[in-house]
């Protein structure tokens, strides 16, 4: 911008003269001229009125003017310039009329690029010459400028005084107004404002430089709901379109089943039958309740029911559909009915559920019930109709009599029963359970006949006996237990009888029959007294006569969608097993383990992958892997777990040799224990516990895995046993299961043991580099492990309990957890280390296969006794050092 000056003399008597003359155009030009050059001391001065700055810190001052040159001008003395002074003063008054030379402040000296001479005025050759120079910094309302000619000869034809600024500008929908620019090279810093329906989103604001150029803009605004942007400016929307942010850069078409039919819309009006419920995003199409479910079905177990049913066929456009359960106790003739009640119990919930079925608990016997199943939405509650349901009538078991009559010998027992009088359905056949009293493993016998010969048992042997039936609408519970004892050695049977009153439950339905006739059949289950109807037992897949009914009792099926497959992490036996991500509700990701069946599977090989889901998916418990659930419906078959960062426990504690605190370690032992514990109650055993099945995550928290199933003990003794999840080697086996196969939580208990001293001695493999053939001698003569460097007594005392030789000495999983809890609360007990003394020596060597020092009674010298752990060459060595009793070995510390 410009600022108008006017230029007057600083006093009437100075010898600069105001002369108009006319330009090479003919238009009057006024100038002002001084040409003194003939008289030496020249001191002659032009000033301007007072300047305002308005505003500007720095201005320029722009100057044309014709300068003589002084060799053109003959007889001049040797004064003559050819250049003259610029000043200025700044002053808030504007009336100043004198100004002292000493109060200007110079601005600069100017000399001429082009002269002229005489011969140049004649021909009418103007060399003009063009000047700026700048004020910087000034701060009062104005300033006065100021020419000192010191005898030159020269033509002052134009002063123009100008500031710089950055002019109105829109950027980012924001207004930045003309900005005069700062002093130097500051930059001066602008806020925006907003334009019209827009609103801010970043603080907007740029820099007005020095040389009057907006730089780079920061923040920006918004157009609001409603508007979207066009350029430097907000539009409203559209009819028929939407904005319901202002962060949302444009106007959207209105979702399915909504409109606007006026501009400037912030969401669309759902249609009539339509909502939108208050969470729902304003992009979502508006949806509707669902339609009813379906293909109810309903499962008596004596007072218990299992209602199950298909998803609502329309689901009213939306995926959060949840189930309602309304129960009513209907009795008399008319069907009268009344809410249920809160002594009724539904598991897991009666409101809010979202899977397709639902277990309800505490009904009364024979008695008749009425169960509304309602499905609903997010939107359900904004409808005015009324919700989809679907109504399901159930009666509860009878309560029968059975009358158990029997005939023994020394080996058997030939039992027979009438049916009951009223059963709840037809009779599909008959169970019998039955188990030695004092061993408590029991057998669990079918037939379709009401008479059943029991075999194979064992002369003057009290066994317990138990029968229940089986209908269409399910089992009945087993009725009182009769204890019979079969005969001695040449003795008589003895008839008697008891009677016993099962009821009618439900299991999976069409268990397969065979054994001493072709409707009977015999299992052997697990360690443990038989478990009342009612508490939590594990079922066993093989039970099932269709494999895929028990994974879909046991395992939820998972879209293949949801699985994000990232990298392999190794192999087993059916394909590989990765490591991934699992899309879960709310669109959360979790990490898991992911194994895939390989392609080329027989259906054989399928049921046998699968089963460990079906076993998995029973539990539920902090220190047992985790079963998110199967995919069975396309191809690649999975399994889905949980993923734990650290691996197998036997890998990750060589990575980390003697990194843990005893207090750690034994924390991890507690955690297998408590699993372990968990297995054992629920009449499950393991039979391939060792710390290669055991995953550790990242919070150093020990969780069983590895479920398969079958086990068979090969010929060859440097043999596994073979199983469909791997093969267990024989030093992780207690005896009787390697001898007769008797695999009971006692078994498991043992293994454990072996678990203890691996975790002890940080992976190290339990008992060397000894044979399985040396193994299975060595325990048998009564060798067990010897403790591991640093193990604490108590610890290794724990592991020779767990390795006692009967089955009922060994402490049971309960008793081990409450053990290493009392040790976690008194670190104290954990000081005393078994390896400290003499004991030591077998511990510390490892590399015998006998008993070191235990087995001293074979062995009567110290030569003897090496040879016996086959460090023969280390005989002299020993005489040297002054052992030369086995006496002396006693003190021999691995320090």
């Amino acid at each position: 911008s410009s600022i108008r000056i006017l230029i007057s003399c600083l006093r009437a008597l100075s010898p600069w003269e105001e002369i108009s003359v006319m330009d090479e155009r003919n238009t009057p030009m006024r100038t002002y001229q001084v040409c003194n050059v003939m008289e030496a001391n020249q001191n002659n001065w032009l000033r301007t009125r007072h300047i305002s700055r308005e505003g500007a810190q720095r201005v320029y001052i722009e100057i044309k003017f014709t300068l003589r040159d002084c060799n053109s001008l003959p007889g001049v003395p040797g004064t003559c310039k050819e250049t003259f002074n610029m000043y200025y003063y700044e002053s808030n008054n504007a009336n100043l009329w004198f100004i002292k030379e000493s109060q200007y402040v110079k601005i600069d000296t100017i000399a001429a690029d082009e002269s002229f001479t005489q011969v140049d005025v004649g021909d009418r050759v103007m060399k003009l010459n063009t000047e700026v120079r700048d004020i910087s910094n000034l701060s009062k309302k104005g300033f006065y400028l100021a020419f000192q000619d010191l005898g030159a000869c020269i033509a002052l034809v134009s002063v123009r005084v100008f500031y710089k600024k950055c002019s109105l500008t829109v950027r980012n929908l924001a207004q930045f107004p003309d900005t005069i620019t700062g002093g130097e090279t500051a930059l001066v810093e602008v806020h925006g404002l907003c334009v019209n329906a827009s609103e801010e989103f970043e603080v907007p604001k740029m820099y007005c430089s020095a040389d009057g150029g907006w730089l780079v803009p920061i923040g920006r605004c918004v157009c609001k709901p409603g508007f979207e942007e066009n350029k430097d400016f907000c539009q409203p929307c559209r009819p028929g379109t939407y904005k319901a942010s202002a962060t949302d850069a444009y106007c959207n078409k209105c979702p399915a089943h909504s409109s606007s039919p006026q501009e400037q819309a912030v969401e669309c009006t759902c249609e009539k039958g339509f909502y939108r419920a208050e969470a729902d995003p304003r992009a979502m199409a508006c949806t509707r309740p669902p339609s009813a479910p379906e293909n109810p079905i309903s499962t008596v177990n004596e007072t218990c029911v299992t209602l199950e049913w298909s998803p609502p066929r329309d689901t009213g456009g939306r995926g959060d559909i949840t189930y309602s359960i309304h129960c009513r106790k209907c009795s008399g003739e008319g069907r009268k009915c009344a809410p249920c009640g809160s002594s009724v119990h539904y598991i897991p919930r009666q409101y809010g559920l979202s899977s397709t079925t639902v277990q309800v608990t505490d009904l009364q016997p024979d008695s008749n019930y009425s169960f509304t199943v309602e499905s609903q939405n997010g939107v359900s509650d904004l409808s005015p109709t009324p919700r989809g349901t679907v109504a399901v009538n159930v009666t509860t078991s009878q309560t029968v009599s059975v009358v158990l009559k029997e005939r023994r010998s020394k080996d058997s027992v030939t039992l027979a029963w009438q049916g009951p009088e009223r059963p709840n359905g037809v009779i599909v056949e008959y169970e019998v359970i039955y188990y030695e009293k004092r061993e408590q493993n029991y057998t669990v016998l079918k037939t379709r006949s009401n008479m059943m010969t029991v075999e194979g048992l064992k002369p003057g042997t009290t066994y317990v006996f138990r029968v229940r039936a089986r209908t269409d609408g399910g089992y009945g519970s087993y009725g009182g237990e009769i204890e019979l004892e079969t005969s001695h050695e040449g003795k008589r049977s003895v008839n008697c009888s008891a009677e016993m009153t099962p009821s009618f439950t439900s299991i999976p339905p069409s268990l397969p029959c065979a054994k001493q006739d072709p409707d009977e059949e015999k299992m052997q289950f697990q360690h443990g007294r038989v478990k009342l109807p009612g508490s939590r037992t594990y079922i066993h897949p093989h039970t099932y006569e269709d494999p895929n009914q028990a994974v879909r009792d046991f395992a939820k099926e998972i879209d293949a969608a949801n699985i994000r497959i990232e990298r392999v992490i190794g192999a087993g036996e059916f394909g590989e097993v990765c490591s991934g991500r699992l899309r879960v509700q709310a669109k959360r990701e979790i990490y898991v383990a992911i194994k895939s069946l390989k392609a080329g599977y027989s259906d054989k090989q399928r049921r046998d992958f699968l089963s460990e889901a079906s076993i998995m998916g029973q539990f539920d418990h902090p220190n047992i892997i985790r079963l998110e659930g199967v995919v069975t419906r396309c191809k690649p078959v999975m399994i889905i777990t949980e993923f734990m960062e650290n691996g197998s426990l036997d890998t990750f504690l060589k990575k980390h040799d003697g990194q843990f605190t005893v207090i750690q370690l034994v924390g991890m032992l507690r955690g297998i224990a408590s699993g372990m514990k968990y297995l054992s109650d629920m009449s499950y055993v393991h039979r391939d516990l060792a710390a290669r099945n055991i995953l550790v995550n990242s919070n150093l928290v020990c969780k069983v895995s590895d479920f398969g199933l079958s086990r068979v003990l090969e010929d060859d003794p440097e043999a596994a046993y073979t199983t469909r999840g791997g093969k267990i080697p024989i030093r992780w086996t207690a005896p009787e299961a390697i001898a007769y196969r008797k695999f009971t939580s006692a078994s498991d208990v043992w293994s454990y043991g072996i678990v203890m001293w691996e975790v002890i001695s940080y992976g190290e493999r339990p008992y060397w580099e000894m044979s399985n053939q040396d193994v299975i001698k060595a325990i048998e003569e009564g060798y067990r492990l010897p403790a591991p460097m640093d193990c604490p007594v108590v610890l290794h005392q724990l592991m020779l309990d767990c390795w006692e030789k009967g089955r009922s000495d060994r402490p049971k999983f309960g008793q081990i957890v409450t053990i290493l809890d009392k040790l976690i609360r008194n670190p104290a007990s954990l000081r005393e280390l078994a390896n400290s003394s003499a004991w030591s020596v077998g511990g510390a060597l490892r590399c015998g296969t006998v008993s070191m020092l235990g087995s001293e009674a074979s062995v009567n010298s110290v030569d003897e006794w090496l040879e016996a752990i086959k460090m023969g060459q280390y005989m002299e060595n020993f005489s040297s050092s002054g052992y030369i009793s086995l006496e002396s070995i006693r003190y021999i510390s691995i320090r």
